[in-house]
């Protein structure tokens, strides 16, 4: 008998026409879209923090941070809650759609780009029936000066004095 994991159990969502996946164990709880508050002087593709049961949490939209066509956000649009690297972060995607589970043997290594996206982001490429996944790695989303700058945010005397500029 065997231990080795056969299988991962995937939130799977999309960013545009594009069907991605993350693991489970990073996702804490999906949330509506709601607007964030913006932070002055942030990078691009943080969006502004939300209060979430008074807890001060950062928002990335991923399509700013991929770099991928930005049209808007549907009534679809949700908030995921994620763990990446040891920090609480939100992730704006356009929809949530399921969960499911995916045989590692479906899994293949990333192409050095695919749907506009680098290989750094990406963990793989899931095939399951007619559909293909693409399989993020959330611990490379961020760079290690990025990560520092969000978890500054976190602390609520920098959300404070942001708040009287």
């Amino acid at each position: 008998m065997t231990s080795d994991i056969v299988e991962v159990q995937l939130v799977v969502f999309r960013l545009g026409e594009e069907e991605y996946g993350v693991p489970i164990t990073q996702v804490k709880e999906i949330n509506l879209l709601t607007k964030p508050t913006r932070i002055p002087k942030s990078p691009p593709f943080l969006e502004g923090v939300i209060n979430l049961r008074g807890e001060i949490i950062p928002v990335i939209d991923l399509k700013k941070r991929f770099e991928l066509e930005h049209i808007g956000y549907s009534d679809d649009g949700r908030i995921m809650i994620v763990e990446i690297n040891g920090s609480i972060v939100g992730l704006i995607v356009d929809e949530v759609s399921e969960v499911l589970r995916l045989p590692k043997s479906s899994i293949e290594p990333p192409p050095p780009v695919i749907a506009g996206i680098t290989s750094t982001y990406l963990e793989g490429v899931g095939k399951l029936d007619d559909r293909m996944l693409i399989l993020l790695d959330l611990n490379e989303i961020l760079t290690p000066g990025e990560h520092d700058e969000l978890e500054e945010l976190e602390e609520p005397d920098v959300v404070g004095s942001t708040a009287n500029e």
